[in-house]
């Protein structure tokens, strides 16, 4: 996928389309989506655009009764976003409709432990291991219909599509991640890092401690809003940005999971056993073989690989790309036409 040739593909279909247009949006529509030929670039949009998604949706999947988004034609090919901690479903608020625009079924999720989304007994775990994360969004796939997805995230949601690509790679048709291949196991977390990667990690050793979990669960927002300006120290995001998402973290469940998913990749909480097949074959590193895009932002504060560290990880059609001008570790919401047109382009390749 070189620049080169993605800049033939752009010029050519716009030349083609030229007199196509989507007027609500402003976006140049993705030529034939369903056959995914090639791609144009779209247009600027300016990060904020959109503040909502409209009525939202719920369906049972798996152990949960998922709360979700969805725009664009039924019909059109799927693609699924998944947001991070802390964080919620309104860091696509601006991809989404760019994607439906362009003809895609697309459908952001709440994560266990965020917004709408709900266990339905009340006696599960609340489990927030990467493999429970992950079999929850096939369980979705399932629940919607969907057998194969274009997916897309970033921090737990790069996470959780980097495990389906590589476990469930006849689930997914191509990916897009931030920061990369962040597959782990119990094991690699008991390894120690060098001091400055340490200090990066100060909020899970915070976590491992009851005084961690209590401080959490009372200082909620402020945590929140201090680990947003942390992992992006230039995205300069207002007060009602943060409200929007904030409000997802009130779900009832959403301490215990964040909790538990910090100690669990410590080794100081188990899983379930029901995982344990999953876990092994992730601790082996598994390869992704799927057309991927990986993203980073040159303003990323949160911990994350360099992506020379990951490139060997993806054996199919890869490519990597770094975004200037500040961009920080919600890159979706902080360059949403860069994250828009990475989707467009891993389907092309």
């Amino acid at each position: 996928m070189s620049d080169e040739v993605n800049r033939d593909r752009r010029h050519l279909v716009g030349t083609a389309a030229a007199t196509v247009a989507s007027a609500q949006l402003g976006v140049i529509a993705f030529a034939n989506a369903q056959s995914a030929k090639a791609t144009v670039a779209s247009p600027p949009i300016k990060p904020g655009t959109r503040t909502s998604f409209g009525l939202l949706r719920q369906i049972d999947a798996g152990p949960l009764n998922v709360g979700y988004a969805e725009a664009g034609p039924g019909n059109g090919p799927a693609v699924v976003l998944l947001h991070g901690w802390p964080y919620d479903i309104h860091s696509f608020v601006d991809v989404a409709p760019l994607l439906a625009s362009a003809g895609y079924r697309v459908v952001v999720p709440y994560l266990r432990g965020y917004g709408t989304t709900r266990f339905l007994s009340s006696v599960t775990l609340r489990n927030g291991q990467q493999s429970a994360l992950a079999q929850e969004t096939v369980d979705l796939l399932d629940a919607l219909k969907i057998q194969k997805a274009i997916l897309g995230g970033f921090d737990w949601g790069a996470r959780t599509a980097d495990i389906i690509a590589a476990l469930w790679p006849e689930r997914c048709k191509a990916l897009v991640s931030v920061s990369g291949y962040l597959i782990g196991s119990q094991k690699a977390g008991k390894v120690p890092l060098p001091p400055q990667a340490e200090f990066q990690w100060w909020y899970q050793y915070y976590f491992a401690t009851e005084r961690g979990r209590e401080g959490y669960d009372k200082y909620l927002r402020e945590f929140s809003k201090l680990i947003w300006q942390l992992a992006s120290p230039k995205w300069n995001f207002d007060e009602a940005t943060f409200v929007r998402s904030a409000a997802a973290l009130d779900n009832p469940d959403h301490v215990s999971i964040v909790i538990h998913n910090y100690r669990w990749r410590l080794g100081l909480a188990e899983g379930e056993a029901k995982y344990d097949e999953l876990e092994a074959r992730l601790a082996a590193s598994p390869n992704i073989t799927v057309p991927t895009i990986t993203l980073e932002g040159d303003a990323n504060g949160a911990p994350h690989p360099e992506a020379g560290a990951y490139a060997k990880k993806f054996s199919g059609k890869y490519e990597h790309r770094t975004l200037d001008d500040g961009v920080g570790h919600n890159l979706p919401q902080e360059a949403p036409q860069a994250f828009a047109q990475a989707i467009l382009d891993v389907v092309a390749s």
